[in-house]
């Protein structure tokens, strides 16, 4: 199998992270006996929680997703959710990836994981592939098939898709505030923010009505896969491991979080993980009024929802830091995110004064 040289590419497997190739390739090949040919394992570097490895046979083109080593929280990393959540989802939102095989025996690779059908094409990370020059028009396009890729999601019938059981449902934006602040007073360091009056204000401004349905929770281009040959359009949705049935407004903020605009300031551009500066990109107050046009929503202050996606963002980032600090983790690529939750606690206190 030859790659396009536009499709994203998978590496050489990490010291340390290294899967047992023969007892795999066994198990595989007693899973799907049509598998032909040796099997080729590479690993994917992006995504900084569950590994994922390429699996490749002479017929077959595959993903393994599995946890990270170590202990983790039971919540967490829970591959067989994320299996059946997809599996369950694939018949009415084609752009999930198709499911093959899930296994909790540890005794195979060390620990439960699934394996799906390679999705081939472009991820948009931090920058487009050098290669690919899109036009602003086309970046434009690109930008509303996105979001109406989101709305699709966020109108899946979860009843006829037999999903109303995955979770909770109801009082979902209640437990979230309560959720992502409990969160951040475990993983608080004495260099960041005490965050109380920004807890206080999202407890204190939660609207008083939502809607539930099926949200993805990290809705962002470096998740999106874009078609070869045409690369405006999206063919597959990845990485659904925050899926549940929730308020969609906040999975829209939750992406806002992420949205970095070219007019953004320095700070915010250096944190930049997504296309979103190109030109003929949407602004982030462009992408609520479309959304919130679409589908027929009045939204006339979005702030709450703006405020708990940096929120909640700080979380992520200082639970992260909270590892090096405690130095649970090298990686020097994280001694900064206390100046990261700094930042992005300030932009929330700054939206709240807009009001």
């Amino acid at each position: 199998m030859t790659d396009n040289q536009l499709e994203d590419q998978a590496t050489s497997v990490r010291s340390g992270e290294e899967l047992p190739e023969q007892r795999l390739s066994d198990w595989l090949r007693t899973q799907l006996p049509e598998l032909s040919g040796a099997m080729r394992v590479t690993q994917y570097s992006g995504g900084a929680s569950n590994w994922t490895y390429r699996i490749q046979f002479d017929n077959a083109d595959l993903i393994l997703r599995r946890p990270p080593a170590g202990t983790k929280a039971k919540s967490a990393h829970d591959m067989g959710r994320e299996y059946r959540l997809q599996k369950a989802l694939k018949p009415v939102f084609p752009y999930v990836p198709q499911m093959r095989l899930y296994t909790d025996d540890a005794s195979i690779i060390g620990d439960e994981f699934y394996v799906m059908d390679r999705v081939a094409g472009i991820i948009p990370r931090k920058n487009m592939p050098r290669e690919l020059a899109l036009t602003e028009a086309q970046t434009r396009t690109l930008c509303l098939n996105a979001l109406d890729v989101l709305i699709e999601l966020h109108r899946v019938d979860i009843e006829a898709a037999g999903l109303s059981d995955l979770a909770k449902g109801a009082g979902y934006t209640e437990r979230q505030v309560h959720g992502w602040s409990e969160r951040y007073k475990k993983a608080k360091t004495w260099n960041v923010p005490s965050g109380k009056k920004l807890m206080q204000w999202l407890a204190a401004n939660m609207p008083k009505h939502e809607t539930i349905c099926m949200t993805h929770n990290d809705f962002r281009f470096d998740n999106l896969v874009l078609d070869v040959n045409d690369p405006t359009k999206i063919i597959g949705v990845l990485d659904w491991e925050l899926a549940t049935l929730g308020n969609p407004l906040m999975d829209l903020g939750n992406s806002l979080a992420y949205w970095i605009q070219a007019d953004d300031d320095r700070i915010a551009r250096s944190t930049r993980r997504q296309p979103t500066h190109l030109p003929g990109m949407l602004t982030r107050q462009e992408v609520i009024e479309y959304y919130c046009d679409k589908m027929d929503v009045d939204v006339k202050d979005f702030r709450f929802y703006e405020v708990f996606g940096l929120f909640r963002l700080s979380v992520i980032a200082q639970q992260i830091y909270f590892r090096y600090h405690h130095k649970q983790t090298r990686n020097p690529a994280f001694k900064n995110f206390w100046f990261l939750v700094h930042y992005l606690h300030w932009r929330a206190r700054k939206l709240i004064k807009q009001g």
